[in-house]
């Protein structure tokens, strides 16, 4: 890993066409994360949790407000510059996992090798070393529907660092999973954050992921606040 880089978000507004309107998901949110460290953010379904997360991904392109991740603003960045930095400084983890059924947990996690023009030895000596350290180099050969929840959320995670990214952006990363499960998936963003160096964004409804962050926020109606350590 080459370390972590700060997020700063500043006055951002985001809002959605409804029939009647538009719906106010982010309202004028600001909000600085250090290079490094590990943040989350609870909020209840609707409060605009993944959408901020969308945005500081490059998935979603900002309304009203600025981005500037490792100090380059996003809305200065052209749709391959974008696409570019998905792929180099940015880590995934979804609540669904996102594995491709037909592949392997190796396969799945050279992929992201692969598209950076890695070669398929390089790819897979590469997935392999990341699947041993979630703890699953016994399982690299088993698909997506071999695996138990928390087998596939750790292959996601391992699939999130191939690129060595600086930013891993989780959305609800232990939202299908048990207790014990929950609680390996936390101890790697952990470990993510404080090992490799790099940023850890998470957003939660599960209290466990939000009290293992340093730093810790809650969204509701669209406003951000911090919550006292």
């Amino acid at each position: 890993m080459t370390g972590g880089v700060t997020i700063a978000v500043r006055h951002v507004t985001h809002s959605y066409r409804v029939h009647d309107g538009a719906l106010v998901v982010l309202d004028d949110v600001s909000l600085d994360v250090a290079a490094g460290s590990f943040v989350s953010i609870m909020g209840p379904s609707g409060s605009g949790k993944s959408t901020l997360l969308a945005l500081i991904g490059g998935l979603e392109p900002q309304q009203r407000g600025e981005l500037v991740v490792g100090g380059h603003s996003l809305g200065d960045l052209s749709r391959d510059e974008l696409a570019a930095y998905r792929r180099t400084t940015v880590g995934f983890v979804f609540q669904h996992f996102g594995l491709l059924d037909t592949l392997t947990a190796a396969e799945n996690v050279a992929v992201a090798r692969l598209l950076a023009g890695d070669s398929r030895a390089e790819a897979r000596r590469r997935a392999l070393a990341l699947l041993d350290r979630v703890g699953l180099t016994d399982r690299s050969s088993h698909r997506p529907q071999q695996l138990s929840g928390g087998e596939r959320q750790r292959v996601a995670i391992a699939r999130a660092l191939a690129n060595e990214p600086r930013v891993v952006l989780a959305d609800e990363p232990t939202g299908n999973l048990d207790e014990e499960n929950g609680a390996r998936v936390v101890g790697l963003l952990q470990e993510i954050s404080a090992e490799d160096h790099c940023t850890v964004v998470a957003v939660t409804h599960d209290l466990r992921v939000a009290e293992s962050a340093a730093q810790r926020y809650v969204l509701s109606a669209g406003r951000l606040g911090a919550v006292p350590a």
